[in-house]
């Protein structure tokens, strides 16, 4: 290992610990707060035993599939598979080893960053809920840092996880092998983290949003249609569940898809790295780690700078913490790029880079400000659908589904500028192959995913914001607090509902610059394997076949998703309704309801409803590029060119429905709440319950189906990353 390399590495690892280390002191701050009164408290217990019983019950559900597919992992690298020349071990067991080891280790490392994630919140809520009685500035930092916990934690671990496998492996080449050879094959060992982690992460967030949308759903409709109590009223029996859900789902489920975003696209970057190994060296395959681990301590510096006046606007400090932590990105970048990527035969190579880290933080900017948009009520989009909400529920739906449709325009067109704007930078750099060609195109759009996954620390302690705010509410509410209390905890938690609508559309962003760098990086895996470039033509039948099914599986996903809320809702109306009936006195407040009886409920129809469609995305791949494999005329690779046309247009069906279920059910949430404020008769309204029912639907296409695309999107790259070797 070179005195450079190891000194990368140091940078890499030390950013880890250290934003560990700090995210423990923070936790430590968080936990001092005050507990608020013993009603209070034995609110929140109640959330926290719901929220800690089910994620239990899920992860042992998670580890019995992780452990299934590990297993066909290793026998069908181990025995299935022949070693070839260009395989980055001679032999076949060991590099099944290698490939199911690193899947075992992003399964574990991702199930703990979701943990943790949920361990905080289920934690601060009542810390902010006791904080909002004396302070809106004291409520507001105690969840951005309990919220910041889970970002520093995830980021962490997944840079802890990738950078220690490589510093671990690159200090044990095989025997007889040149060190630096080995630093290019280790990326292309490594592969299974980001398929562990991503298979983790698609069964936590869907499980955890057909949860808390089931649980939202039954609470809504039986609470505020039928029998016309405000929202987190103590008498609705669902309200519990409902204040679990916000924890598995947005907290332990986004954590999760956070880590596997960071985990895979480190990954897809560094097989990137090897292909410029010539010009920068192990630079460019450690250059997305560092990037990482730097940006880890610009979101520290961020969430560290937030604050408020008592009359202040919340919004308006989380979004300075923002512009702090992208700032400071953007001086990291600067100096990283003329460091690592400043080969002497490309003097200009540097700054292009740099620009195209540059679009990369910009795109996640645009992004906040689409989503913002199309999801706030001080915009048209949402004004429009709570005007149609005064002609009743059907216009409100035909409205919201408008918006949604219409809101994956400006992200397409702002991706599509991002994309060929920094393969254009990468392509002029300077860089060149044998022939003179040039080749740092892919480079250039990697570098722009890793410029907006850079503030992914801060951005994730935003979106967990939004859960421990809204159960600090529900808190609140639920223990009859005073109403000055109550509206503060109000503003924190519209400004979590923005939060939440905003971290969804930066994952639809992210999850769209990495789909083209997994894709790229699909790729030059299989160039890799072949030592030929793989050329996608869907003018083959049997390439397009695959292209459609690819398009296919987003729809029928998503439809089982969707099916999987209604049904598991459907049980929870069912029986808050059975205890209004059976038990008059519950209405009264005479009487307290049976909490336990929904959150097993919706526990039971949530785990039983995850695996079907989360097994079928990891499948999918598989069947089809096996089956097309034997359709392939000899020395041609039908099934890995089959396999690319599945990712290919699948990602791209993809991404637009994320865009349209996730900001539909923003807009339609937020029209909901803008009603609430007093417009159109405020609530009890005709046009409030209109709203009721567009949120009611809009909640499983924001919370469950929406937010579990994006990690299907990178769950199909990841796989084929790591299957590339069997589809040849």
């Amino acid at each position: 290992m070179s005195s450079k390399q190891s000194t990368l590495l140091w940078i890499v690892l030390g950013c880890s610990i250290f934003a560990l280390l700090f995210a423990v002191l923070l936790a430590r701050w968080v936990l001092a707060r005050g507990r608020g009164t013993p009603e209070m408290q034995r609110i929140s217990d109640a959330i926290q035993q719901g929220a800690e019983a089910y994620l239990a019950r899920q992860y042992k559900t998670i580890a019995l599939l992780s452990l299934v597919v590990a297993v066909l992992l290793g026998v069908g690298y181990g025995f299935f598979r022949a070693s070839t020349e260009h395989d980055p071990v001679s032999s076949a067991k060991t590099l099944a080893m290698y490939v199911t080891g690193s899947f075992l280790l992003g399964a574990i490392s991702s199930g703990i960053a979701g943990f943790m994630g949920m361990w905080i919140s289920i934690r601060a809520n009542i810390r902010v809920a006791s904080a909002a009685m004396t302070s809106l500035n004291g409520a507001l930092q105690t969840a951005l840092r309990g919220g910041a916990v889970s970002g520093l934690f995830t980021v962490a671990m997944s840079l802890l996880g990738v950078g220690g496998l490589f510093a671990l492996l690159d200090a044990f080449p095989p025997a007889g092998m040149d060190a630096n050879i080995w630093a290019t094959r280790i990326p292309f060992l490594i592969v299974g983290y980001g398929f562990g982690a991503s298979f983790v992460a698609l069964f936590a967030q869907l499980g955890g949003g057909i949860y808390t949308k089931a649980a939202d759903v039954g609470a809504d409709l039986v609470g505020k249609v039928e029998a016309g109590i405000p929202e987190d009223d103590p008498r609705n029996p669902a309200v519990i569940a409902d204040l679990v859900g916000d924890n598995v789902g947005d907290c332990a489920g986004r954590g999760a898809d956070l880590f596997e975003s960071t985990a895979a696209e480190n990954i897809g970057a560094m097989i990137l790295g090897v292909l410029l190994y010539s010009h920068f060296g192990v630079n460019g395959i450690l250059f997305p780690l560092l990037i990482m681990g730097l940006g880890l301590l610009c979101s520290i510096v961020g969430v560290m700078t937030v604050s408020t006046k008592e009359d202040g606007d919340p919004m308006a400090a989380l979004n300075r913490g923002y512009y702090v932590t992208a700032a400071l990105v953007t001086v990291v970048f600067f100096f990283a790029t003329k460091w690592l990527l400043n080969p002497a035969g490309a003097p200009d190579a540097w700054w292009h880079f740099f620009l195209a880290g540059l679009l990369g933080i910009a795109t996640s900017i645009a992004f906040v400000f689409i989503t913002q948009y199309y999801t706030e009520y001080r915009y048209r989009p949402v004004l429009g659908i709570a005007e149609a909400s005064q002609t009743g529920a059907a216009t409100n739906i035909i409205a919201g589904l408008a918006v949604g449709l219409e809101s994956t325009v400006m992200p397409v067109i702002v991706i599509g500028i991002a994309i060929i704007a920094s393969y254009t930078l990468g392509n002029t750099s300077g860089l060149l192959d044998a022939g003179g060609n040039p080749i740092g195109g892919l480079f250039g759009t990697a570098v722009a995913t890793m410029g907006m996954l850079g503030t992914a620390g801060y951005i994730l302690a935003m979106d967990v914001f939004g859960p421990i705010t809204d159960n600090a509410g529900g808190i609140v509410e639920m223990s009859r607090q005073p109403q000055n209390v109550r509206d503060k905890t109000d503003r924190l938690d519209s400004v979590g509902n923005t939060t939440k609508a905003l971290t969804k559309g930066y994952a639809i962003g992210s999850a769209a610059l990495a789909a083209f760098l997994l894709f790229s990086a699909y790729l030059d895996e299989v160039r890799h394997y072949t030592g030929q470039v793989l050329h996608v033509d869907l003018s083959k039948p049997q390439v397009f076949v695959a292209g459609l099914l690819g398009a296919m599986l987003v729809f029928w996903f998503s439809s089982l998703a969707i099916a999987a809320v209604r049904k598991a809702a459907s049980s929870v109306i069912t029986e808050v309704r059975r205890q209004f009936k059976e038990r008059p006195g519950i209405m009264l407040g005479t009487e307290l309801p049976d909490y336990a009886r929904c959150v097993d409920i919706v526990t039971i129809g949530a785990l039983k409803a995850m695996v079907l469609p989360g097994a079928l995305v990891v499948l999918f791949p598989i069947v089809v590029g096996m089956s097309f494999k034997h359709f392939a005329p000899r020395n041609e690779f039908l099934g890995a060119e089959a396999v690319a046309a599945l990712l290919m247009v699948g990602t791209i069906a993809g991404i637009l429905m994320a865009g349209f279920l996730n900001n539909g059910g923003g807009a339609w949430d937020n029209a909901k709440k803008y009603i609430e404020t007093g417009v159109y008769g405020g609530k009890r309204s005709e046009a409030h319950k209109a709203a009721v029912v567009g949120d009611t639907v809009g909640d499983p296409f924001k919370d469950t189906a929406g937010p579990s695309l994006h990690v299907l999107v990178k769950l199909l790259s990841t796989i084929t990353l790591v299957l590339a070797p069997l589809f040849i």
